[in-house]
């Protein structure tokens, strides 16, 4: 007897529902044991649904074991932006609770993937809603920085999305980039970095040097990607020129 490996977990109709509840619970959890202001409430309520509906809206045919886990990790995230949204507010927010839900949200990013590989669930639906998660958790935890640091700290977590809005102008940014093992690395540094910060465990100026060097790199990555990017278009606009002229000559 053999056993598909691509077995789904739950409908398409249940499965966003189900994880708005789920979310509801960890905020109710999240309420009795930090306190979470009406903002944080707000934030959180707002992720789920937003989160929920979006999925609910993709009208997956199933979601599988690895966006299941993907999903899992969003419901964490939103659990971290409840936190801090509350910690904006005013509310004294326990770091360890904030890092601990990071930490396991972050340690789980190798997990979906590897879930997509082994059972044979790979999508670009798959890559993308974990793309978005990443992000998001990294803005998150960035404006957790911002808080205690400075507003300058946001560029961290803001960085992918200005240059998704850049892209909206410059039609080229768009095109695909090679892989690039630096690019992991500097990925998964951010998220690394940005919890320590956040945990307080380091003294001000050494966690102030942190947040620098994770800018720094980050900015070295995107500028070279970007410049990958402009160079291949150059490229493409030359042979099409190229192209061009043949016909015309013809």
């Amino acid at each position: 007897m053999t056993i598909s490996t691509a077995t789904t977990t739950t409908s398409p109709s249940r499965a966003p529902l189900a994880g708005f509840a789920v979310q509801l619970v960890l905020l109710a959890v999240l309420a009795v044991y930090s306190g979470l202001s009406s903002w944080g409430w707000v934030a959180g309520v707002a992720f789920g649904a937003v989160l929920c509906g979006l999925l609910h809206r993709a009208a997956l045919p199933a979601l599988g074991w690895a966006n299941m886990v993907t999903f899992g990790r969003a419901i964490l995230t939103g659990g971290v932006f409840a936190l801090v949204a509350s910690a904006a507010s005013g509310t004294v927010v326990p770091a360890a609770l904030l890092v601990t839900i990071a930490a396991v949200a972050l340690a789980m990013d190798g997990v979906d993937g590897q879930v997509a590989r082994r059972t044979g669930t790979s999508s670009a639906f798959g890559a993308r809603f974990d793309m978005e998660v990443d992000a998001f958790l990294i803005l998150v935890l960035s404006v957790s920085a911002a808080l205690e640091y400075g507003w300058w700290a946001l560029a961290i977590g803001a960085f992918r999305y200005l240059f998704v809005a850049a892209s909206w102008a410059l039609p080229w940014l768009n095109a695909a980039l090679p892989p690039r093992f630096g690019r992991k690395v500097v990925a998964a540094q951010q998220g690394v970095m940005l919890a320590v910060v956040v945990s307080g465990l380091l003294p001000a100026w050494l966690a102030i040097a942190a947040l620098a060097v994770a800018l720094g790199s980050l900015t070295w990555s995107f500028g070279r990607d970007i410049a990958w990017l402009y160079q291949a278009s150059r490229v493409r606009h030359s042979a099409r020129s190229r192209w061009s002229a043949q016909l015309v000559t013809q």
